[in-house]
């Protein structure tokens, strides 16, 4: 475990090479969202894997975003309504975006180009907004970033 490393309230989760860290309020379907993206990735052929649900361990190092999963709870997912599910994981992974909730209607519909978010002591992803309920959500954020899974 990374000594020292912040324990956060998220999920984090790769598909192909690239660590997607899904940050928001509880209730907000982080983990159901990541799962989602984890299907969808691993429908597509593309290796997609769990790091951790719900407690993540976030440190940087070498330049990159670390995100390390706290043994106890290795390869658990909660699905909200459902219970919690055993799922392909891997140990730790380096993140690459920060997915926040995001805003149907009003003037913050249109999240800003270059978004950031600071996730702990200067340690900071660009931001990729996700609505809660979107059917597909590993479609849309390739749709936004087509980097993603390669």
């Amino acid at each position: 475990m990374t000594a020292g490393a912040p324990n956060i309230h998220a999920t984090a989760i790769v598909i192909g090479k690239t660590g997607l860290l899904f940050l928001g309020p509880s209730g907000w379907g982080k983990s159901m969202l990541a799962f989602a993206c984890i299907s969808e990735g691993n429908r597509l052929g593309i290796a997609s894997m769990l790091v951790a649900d719900d407690q993540v361990l976030i440190s940087q190092r070498n330049g990159a975003v670390v995100a390390v999963c706290p043994p106890s709870i290795a390869g658990l997912i909660e699905l909200r309504g459902t219970g919690i599910v055993r799922v392909p994981h891997v140990a730790e992974a380096p993140m690459h975006y920060a997915i926040l909730p995001g805003d149907a209607s009003g003037p913050d519909r249109l999240p800003p180009d270059g978004e950031r978010v600071t996730i702990a002591d200067h340690v900071d992803l660009p931001a990729i907004r996700l609505l809660a309920n979107t059917p597909l959500p590993l479609a849309v954020l390739m749709a936004k970033v087509p980097d993603i899974g390669r």
